[in-house]
């Protein structure tokens, strides 16, 4: 019977693969990774074409410090890839890490009989009849032309190039508040990331007839809330090295202008205690390495530089690129050598190099710019700030995001205030979405009439402060998953047609897409959890969701028990979520049938990385039986005990 049912399945995969359609996904970002994944999965037959020269996007470009917002909202492949992270440090998930290391795992995805690869060839003309695309045109840099036509397409760039081009709505910078009814739209001076009062603008200081120093904008200061063209800020996320075997010295780039950085220079005659994380967000990352961001009134980002991007053609898009390379490694070099930067910063900043072992095609610097936000689509559906806000219902959600409202800087600019002149940045909008929010469908499909064979994943249908919350690359994953999954449900007919609970089903029951049982997790809503008497819910950032339960009374009260399901049948590993704050040791008990198992958590052990405040401890791995069950019971001998998630993964 073993063997029928063996043969049964392959001819199921055999009958699946010659029914399967073909997809074309143009772009290299994590998103054009799982989407190929996932409709070759599916039985598509799938063309993945490349412009880069590394498949990834800012996953494998830099970006090792990952925005999660709340672990709750990443889920199917996007949880698999920390997974496999994980595997590779050794933990259950990992969300801190090398690039070249998630460039190998993202690689691993593509090996796939049905995924054919190309890399290096750039858009160059669609194809259309009625509302279809019949076929896209590409060139390499040597000229070379390669036309591919399919079934369903998918823009998974980070600049809408194929969406733009097939006729498909859009819009780039900042909707007026009033458009969609929001607060954080528009223009906004606040105080993130901004100047100290008091930083002249001028060349000679005081005198406007010397000019403007380099990087600030001539523009007039705006009313809140009013709309504009312009495009958030783009840097470089820096991987550098402090490992003196494996460190290239930092040496000055083309076009080295030390002028460009004479109003950090302001910034620091003001600043009377500089420190280095007032000047860069400077994440350590393992291996030595670090993933750098913007920090500050004047960093990384290259304010205003990137306007032009989003629509220019390829040609002047390499300059920018090498623009803001420019910027960032002489930002770099005159830390290093220039007299007026605080020695405090200078020995520090002294120390690091370029990494040996990482970005070697790209001569050891990252081959991609952080396109933080570039065109978006105007879709059948436009996600708003009430979306993120948990206020706008979405029955068709194929995937969640959970990161705050957060848009960078758009502009320098000279304001004037109480008499002076001074410069200051605009646009940096941070505002929290609380729990985890679904995407919709609809925001993935363009409308009908415009195009019924196209799935765009990453510029997908969204206000500007939206898609600040959206763009993040634990959601770009997720959200090429959906399209994957979604291009290959829709065969040859509109992907407007497909019923997205047909893709919520894929998550709910083989999210990985390979047959595996999915996690079940007991969280603080569970009717399996039984005793809660004495507990407190506690909002907070440590919790895996939005709350946790508390305990503070007499540890001789606590009652607190899980029940494990009893459906559960094999080899499990069991994990608690814990974080930083709370009682020094809990203890939790395992009992399984006749067999009882206590393990000690102790929370000076509990190694918290990056943007969380919440780690899964691991409690061993323990055989189930179907219909026997078992309990898990938490105590202390101290009050301040938590309880929150615990999950069971199927070995």
């Amino acid at each position: 019977m073993k063997r029928i049912a063996i043969l049964l399945s392959l001819l199921s995969i055999l009958i699946s693969c010659s029914k399967g359609n073909e997809v074309c996904i143009y772009g290299g970002t994590s998103a054009s990774v799982t989407a190929a994944y996932s409709a070759a999965r599916m039985g598509s037959r799938v063309t993945l074409i490349c412009p880069d020269v590394t498949i990834g996007g800012m996953t494998t470009g830099g970006l090792g410090q990952t925005d999660i917002g709340n672990k709750q909202a990443v889920i199917g492949l996007a949880r698999e890839f920390y997974r496999k992270l994980g595997r590779h440090y050794g933990k259950l998930e990992q969300w801190l890490f090398e690039p070249h290391v998630a460039e190998e795992i993202l690689m691993e995805y593509l090996d796939h009989p049905r995924i054919k690869v190309m890399q290096g060839w750039y858009l160059e003309s669609v194809e259309k009849k009625g509302s279809r695309i019949v076929s896209i045109s590409c060139t390499d840099r040597a000229g070379k032309s390669v036309t591919v036509r399919a079934d369903q397409f998918i823009d998974a760039t980070y600049e809408g190039d194929l969406m733009a081009m097939a006729g498909v709505s859009y819009t780039v910078g900042r909707e007026d508040a009033r458009v969609y009814g929001e607060s954080w739209n528009g223009y906004h001076m606040l105080e993130g990331h901004q100047f100290p009062d008091g930083i002249d603008p001028y060349v000679v200081p005081g005198d406007p007839q010397s000019g403007l120093l380099w990087g600030i904008s001539d523009a007039e200061p705006r009313e809140e809330g009013m709309g504009d063209r312009l495009v958030q800020a783009y840097n470089y996320r820096i991987c550098l090295t402090d490992d003196p075997d494996n460190l290239i010295p930092i040496e000055k780039p083309d076009n080295y202008d030390p002028l460009r950085y004479e109003l950090l220079v302001r910034v620091f005659e003001a600043d009377p205690n500089p420190k280095l994380n007032q000047y860069f967000i400077w994440s350590r990352m393992p291996g030595r390495k670090t993933d750098i961001n913007n920090r500050g009134p004047f960093s990384t980002d290259m304010i205003g530089m990137n306007h032009r991007y989003p629509e220019a053609d390829w040609e002047e898009r390499d300059s920018i690129l090498r623009a803001h390379k420019d910027y960032t490694l002489g930002l770099l070099y005159f830390y290093q050598t220039d007299p007026r930067v605080p020695a405090v910063l200078q020995e520090e900043i002294r120390r690091w190099g370029l990494p040996k072992d990482e970005y070697v095609r790209t001569g050891h610097w990252t081959h991609q710019l952080y396109i933080r936000e570039s065109r978006r689509m105007i879709g059948a559906y436009v996600a708003t700030q009430a979306d993120c806000e948990g206020r706008a219902e979405i029955p068709d959600g194929i995937g969640y995001a959970a990161y705050g409202m957060d848009s960078h800087n758009c502009q320098r600019i000279v304001i004037e205030k109480d008499g002076k002149r001074m410069v200051k940045n605009e646009g940096n909008v941070e505002k929290g979405v609380g729990m985890p929010y679904p995407i919709s469908y609809r925001s993935l499909t363009p409308k009908r009439e415009e195009c019924e064979n196209l799935l765009v994943p990453v510029c997908l249908s969204a206000s500007h402060i939206a898609y600040g919350s959206i763009r993040m690359e634990p959601v770009f994953l997720c959200m090429g998953q959906s399209a994957g999954l979604a291009a290959s449900f829709a065969g040859k007919g509109p992907v407007q047609d497909v019923d997205a609970t047909r893709i919520q089903a894929v998550y709910a029951h083989d999210p990985c897409l390979d047959g595996r049982e999915p996690d079940t997790l007991i969280d603080e809503d569970s009717p399996l959890i039984e005793g809660r008497e004495g507990w407190t819910r506690v909002k907070g950032k440590g919790a895996y969701g939005k709350t946790y339960l508390l305990f503070d009374g007499n540890p001789s009260d606590n009652r607190l028990v899980y029940r494990i399901p009893d459906q559960l049948d094999g080899l499990y590993g069991i994990y608690a979520f814990q974080q930083k704050d709370g009682c020094a040791e809990t203890l939790f008990r395992i009992d399984i049938g006749d067999n009882t198992n206590s393990v000690v958590f102790n929370r000076k052990d509990l190694l918290v990385e990056g943007q969380t405040k919440g780690e899964w401890v691991p409690l061993g791995e323990y055989r189930l039986s179907k219909g026997v069950g078992g309990t898990i019971r938490l105590s202390s001998g101290e009050p301040g005990v938590h309880a929150d998630g615990i999950l069971f993964v199927k070995r």
